[in-house]
């Protein structure tokens, strides 16, 4: 049988290296399926119950695997379904190929059944690339550079394919005016800044007293030199909430997250500090940065056009962290007034005082801080945590106290709900020889994640590690919208809008081959850990947990308190609840040894 376009597609695909395409079958993709089926599913199908879910396991997939996510989908709202999961990888710098069917070339334009104009549709998040094939010639050079594109800017790309040219006979672009040629691989490039660049950036951190170091995942592959960079400094390290993985949290200068979701320490630091040190980060909340005049500031990106953002930096270095890190570094000198160091060392000591005093607040049933607090320890050194957007991503940031080797992520930028679940399934595709836990609020889980559990329990048997986890916090409440309303909104709880069903989760999972326990005790938090890490099947442990329990920022402003109370004043059902842990939480901060 001669190879037919969507034949190529897919040989492309495995001489790419491709091992995984995260789809859901549709009409607008029938040539790929019929080829999947004559090439013995190689690269493998893996089949989502979702378009939006497909894309998030393409997301977790290449952010845990370090390579290229490929999702599929049909045309219409296949493809439309895609946006959601496509657009969390564009936000996360994330190298992500959509490969997405269209209506036959015939009917374009003819307003036919599930006609979208895709090239409009995706033109934003697939921005840096995207094309349609419409002649079997093009196909070679499209798919190639879309790959390349999506690898070397660590964005997201996309082809479309008309359902007729999939099915065409493949024929190679000829030695030929306007033909176009191409090849496979993706040079790397070694970016280093200028020495003059350098020999500037050195001077300011040499002359600052207190420096502050803020990484993010563009440091992932610089841990030695960020150690050694801040040891010379006499530096604290905090971490974008993206970078949480990139240093470990038993290292005494690491101060954790920053942010909204972030710690003390790390607020403080950069409250107090006269230099600052930005590695692989483009974080965004400029009031958790030092006053704009207080420090003077070095940015170290490998991405041109995130330099200079967020902050009114005075040296920028455009590189590869590690080795602009290690040019650095010989120009540096060590300091020997150590007391900034000590301080901030001290700083987190006190800090996770406070967090191990917080996980004990009696909460009606189950506090949250607790479930995650008892988790920390348990955690098998080689595991990858996935976390929701939502009050989840909170205790996640504050927490999980990640040791080397532990991988780690959410959706940063995007901030969207439900990738959790699917991340946690990339995730088993890309190491099925390593724990996975997802952590994951009831309002994503009655989202979309109850469908992941049904993919998870299709496919895990075939995963040399069996273990992964699903936590699931059961408040019945939108509980991070609600916290916002009252904090930013000055409202009190709407229940139509933030109530959710009960549902039994627990139950649910048992019903399709899972484990299933629920808690509601919170003495028998930490045995439910030890019972889904040892099991020998995916587990998902539902945590009945208290909506009241309340995620406060490390510096929570005047405003927002005085916002708070007030919405409280407005009626707000659960303002007593409310008012006495949010009172039993800030009082762990001022007992003996908290600041």
């Amino acid at each position: 049988m001669a190879e037919l376009v969507a034949d190529h597609v897919l040989k492309r695909l495995r001489e790419w290296g491709v091992e995984h395409v995260f789809s859901y079958a549709g009409d607008g993709i029938n040539g790929l399926l019929a080829a999947w089926d004559r090439a013995g599913n190689k690269p493998r199908f893996v089949q989502a119950r979702h378009e939006e879910l497909a894309a998030f396991e393409a997301v977790g997939y290449a952010k845990f695997s370090g390579r290229l996510g490929v999702c599929a989908a049909t045309s219409g709202p296949g493809a439309i379904h895609l946006l959601n999961g496509l657009y969390d990888a564009k936000l996360d710098h994330v190298p992500v190929v959509a490969i997405i069917g269209q209506t036959d070339r015939t009917a374009l334009g003819g307003s036919y059944q599930q006609e979208v104009d895709l090239l409009s549709l995706y033109k934003d998040v697939a921005g840096d690339y995207l094309q349609m094939v419409t002649v079997p010639e093009q196909l070679p050079n499209v798919l190639d550079r879309a790959i390349r594109t999506a690898v070397s800017r660590r964005t997201v790309t996309a082809v479309v394919i008309p359902g007729d040219v999939q099915e065409l006979e493949y024929s190679a672009p000829e030695h030929e005016f306007k033909m176009v040629p191409s090849s496979l691989g993706v040079p790397s490039a070694q970016s280093t800044p200028a020495p003059e660049d350098l020999a500037e950036a050195a001077a300011i951190l040499n002359e600052g007293e207190r420096v502050a170091v803020l990484v993010g995942q563009g440091a992932r592959g610089a841990a030695p030199e960020v150690v050694a960079m801040a040891d010379a400094l006499g530096a604290g390290v905090a971490k974008a909430l993206l970078g949480k993985d990139v240093l470990p949290d038993d290292l005494p200068f690491v101060t954790g997250a920053i942010g909204l979701l972030g710690t003390r320490p790390s607020y403080e630091m950069m409250r107090d500090c006269d230099t600052l040190l930005m590695v692989g980060s483009s974080f965004p909340y400029t009031q958790f940065l030092p006053e704009f005049g207080q420090a003077r500031a070095v940015q170290i990106d490998i991405d041109p056009t995130m330099i200079g953002m967020r902050y009114p930096f005075e040296c920028n270095l455009v590189g590869d962290a590690a080795e602009t890190l290690r040019m650095l570094l010989s120009l540096v000198d060590r300091k020997t007034d150590r007391s900034w160091r000590e301080k901030i060392e001290g700083d987190v000591e006190r800090w996770n005082r406070v967090l191990e005093r917080h996980a004990h607040v009696e909460a009606d049933p189950v506090n949250p801080e607790r479930v995650f607090h008892e988790l920390s320890p348990l955690l098998p050194d080689d595991v990858i945590v996935t976390a929701d957007s939502g009050s989840v991503a909170n205790w996640y940031a504050r927490h999980l106290r990640f040791r080397e080797g532990m991988r780690g992520s959410l959706s940063g930028t995007l901030a969207t709900m439900c990738p959790g679940a699917p991340y946690a399934t990339g995730a088993k595709f890309a190491r099925p020889d390593r724990p996975v836990v997802a952590l994951v609020g009831d309002g994503a889980m009655q989202m979309s994640g109850l469908n992941e559990l049904i993919t998870i329990g299709h496919y895990w048997r075939e995963w040399e590690d069996p273990r992964l986890v699903v936590a699931v916090l059961n408040n019945r409440d939108l509980n991070q919208v609600t916290w916002e309303l009252r904090a930013m909104g000055n409202a009190p709880q709407f229940i139509p809008s933030q109530r959710l069903p009960d549902f039994p989760y627990a139950g649910f999972a048992e019903s399709i081959g899972m484990l299933g326990i629920r808690v509601e005790d919170p003495d028998d938090v930490r045995d439910a850990w030890r019972r889904a890490l040892a099991a020998d099947r995916p587990c998902l442990v539902e945590f009945v947990t208290d909506p009241a329990v309340p995620p406060i920022p490390p510096h929570a402003t005047l405003e927002q308190m005085e916002s708070v109370a007030k919405a409280l004043a407005k009626g707000d059902p659960e303002a007593w609840e409310v008012l006495r842990q949010g009172i039993k939480a800030k009082a762990q901060d001022f007992l003996p040894g908290g600041r």
